[in-house]
């Protein structure tokens, strides 16, 4: 009884309908992580891969970093805007099964590509699909669980793509010696063991589709306020301009600095000390894991305990506190003594950025109204993507141009001062925070 007044008193005041959980929204949710989880490990897959991609395609550091920045990011991101849109007027599950198929044809196609122009186009487009489902299944779970659920649902989404990722890096090496020991067997034994490797993970898109079709497909939880109030984006943007901006920052710093370590340590570990990529993968595997794992449980207490003392400066505030911390961790990296030491600094720095991150979703549904909801997230997911690509270009010009092929010091320098724009964001938010409008 008391659960169903709290219930009623939120959809009271912040206008929005109250949504019931049921066992087929929370396998729904489920499945939608295992999804989006599966298409983000062929990213810790392609870091595995990179050593063999850059010696197929004969290319040097600058243009691997453009691969897992430009390709693999903002070309994506850019082109999952219209996608979102059409979520936004149209069927969601219709939309997710088609990104599913097209997921699993683009990378296919990537492992086939004869130049590095053909699979640089391949990653790019098959990392369009990867972006528009993100944005999607975020503006479905407040319409698939209850308002008391919406945290839990989206830390759980979060925890299944880092799951993905994990896996991607995990087994990664394993699957590539396992290719390896495959020549000239089956239809694709003549070509190379990486190939071999991306073709593998691209059919692991067919049995998704057959779960797809099992999943729900709600219908919006629209209010008369949402409907009348929340047509336009520019208009939802301008109404809260100076959040959005600190927003923006705040997480933009952070991602220049993920992912111009994520993508590309792999291959600096690998040269600076000659390290085994099978062992390196199943370290970055289980760190990036654990370092989700963690995170959240952390971010669903300190957002519990805090919320009630700081409000809503709460979020911004464990933003700014994870991200002093994530600092040091990304500095020593350059004068790592050993493989183990340097994989100790990049677990502390994936477990501090993870809660850093952690709260993000939670706190763009805040704001955007329910007939935004998919392009508020696929637009913003556009903003960070262009920090995102900064992050590997960064580290990979350094790298080559200034560092003589030193990655892992250049990954240091390109990490370290972006996450200095996050703390300036987070203390200007926490100073004079803004209040959200449609969901608490």
């Amino acid at each position: 009884m008391g659960s169903a007044r709290m219930q009623n008193a939120i959809a009271m005041t912040t206008d929005r309908p109250v949504t019931d959980t049921s066992r087929a929204g929370i396998a729904t949710v489920l499945f939608l992580g295992l999804t989006c989880g599966v298409q983000m490990s062929d990213r810790g897959l392609q870091s595995i891969l990179s050593p063999a991609i850059r010696a197929t395609f004969d290319v040097g550091d600058a243009v691997m970093g453009a691969l897992h920045g430009i390709a693999g990011i903002l070309i994506a991101s850019a082109l999952a805007i219209p996608l979102a849109r059409l979520a936004d007027r149209h069927s969601r599950k219709r939309i997710l099964l088609a990104l599913i198929a097209a997921w699993t044809l683009l990378t296919l196609l990537g492992a086939l590509a004869p130049n590095f122009a053909w699979f640089f186009a391949g990653r790019a487009a098959a990392g369009i699909t990867e972006f528009a489902m993100i944005p999607i299944v975020y503006s479905l779970i407040p319409d698939l669980v209850g308002e008391r659920m919406r945290v839990a649902a989206n830390l759980s989404f979060a925890a299944l793509m880092a799951l993905g990722a994990s896996a991607g890096f995990y087994l990664g090496g394993d699957l590539l010696a396992l290719m390896g020991g495959l020549e000239g067997v089956g239809w694709l034994g003549h070509l190379e063991p990486w190939r071999r490797t991306m073709a593998l993970l691209a059919l692991g898109g067919l049995p998704l589709l057959a779960l797809g079709a099992l999943t729900l497909d709600p219908p919006r939880q629209t209010s008369v306020s949402a409907a009348s109030g929340a047509a336009s984006l520019p208009g939802f943007v301008r109404a809260h301009l100076r959040q959005m901006l600190l927003f923006v920052g705040a997480a933009g710093g952070i991602a220049i600095a993920v992912q111009a370590l994520v993508p590309m340590i792999a291959m600096a570990l690998e040269r600076r000390y000659a390290a085994d990529l099978g062992g390196v993968g199943h370290t970055l595997g289980i760190l990036t894991f654990a370092g989700t794992m963690l995170s959240l449980p952390v971010a669903w207490i300190v957002d519990r305990t805090l919320r009630g003392r700081l409000g809503l400066r709460a979020r911004p505030a464990l933003m700014g506190a994870a991200t002093a911390l994530a600092v040091p961790c990304a500095a020593l990296l350059a004068f790592a003594p050993t493989t183990s030491a340097a994989l100790a600094m990049t677990g502390a720095f994936l477990l501090t950025t993870c809660i850093a991150n952690a709260l993000i979703p939670t706190m763009l549904q805040d704001l955007a109204p329910v007939a935004l909801r998919a392009r508020a997230f696929a637009a913003y997911s556009f903003l960070i993507a262009a920090f995102c690509a900064v992050g590997p270009l960064l580290a990979g010009g350094i790298s080559q141009f200034l560092l003589a092929d030193d990655l892992l010091s250049a990954i240091a320098l390109a990490a370290v001062p972006p996450m200095a724009l996050t703390l300036v964001c987070t203390a200007l938010w926490c100073l004079r925070p803004d209040a959200p409008t449609h969901a608490s």
